[in-house]
């Protein structure tokens, strides 16, 4: 069994990888963690002044590029705690979460792809889309969206 596990590091993709290390898993099971980051804009090849805009642009892609780094370790350290012998493998994407995500599930083949909700209302999807909306709509393969329960002792 191939399973994509997407994770941005938020603390409803560290969820997802809980729920997934919490089931039994068949011995053969390869997980494949991906981390999407955004996309350098255009504008850095547009010379700026001192370099000032595109050296600003270049230091934001390397901090979006660390954190998909870190939440890809988080989520494989998650996993191999419960799931010692599990083949798991770690990959960082540039792009847009909504296609980085099904061209990854669809280049590896897998049966079933993991990911956080972030809990958002009607307003929020709207307004900043929903990865896990489309992910669920556009794969050629099982989806699950794991959600987060609210705490009541808040």
């Amino acid at each position: 069994m191939k399973i994509l596990l997407a994770t941005d590091g938020s603390e409803y993709s560290n969820h997802a990888a809980e729920e997934l290390a919490a089931r039994s898993l068949p011995p053969n099971a390869e997980v494949h963690i991906i981390s999407v980051f955004p996309s350098t804009p255009l504008i850095t090849s547009v010379p700026a002044p001192m370099g000032g805009l595109a050296g600003a642009w270049e230091e934001a892609n390397a901090v979006a590029k660390n954190q998909a780094q870190e939440a890809v370790k988080n989520a494989a350290k998650i996993l191999a705690e419960k799931h010692p012998n599990l083949s798991i493998t770690a990959t960082m994407v540039e792009g847009s979460p909504k296609h980085a995500i099904l061209e990854k599930a669809d280049e590896l083949g897998v049966d079933l792809i993991v990911v956080g909700s972030h809990g958002r209302g009607a307003v929020g999807r709207f307004l900043l889309g929903s990865v896990s909306q489309s992910i669920a709509l556009h794969a050629k393969c099982s989806v699950e969206i794991a959600r987060r329960k609210e705490r009541s002792d808040k």
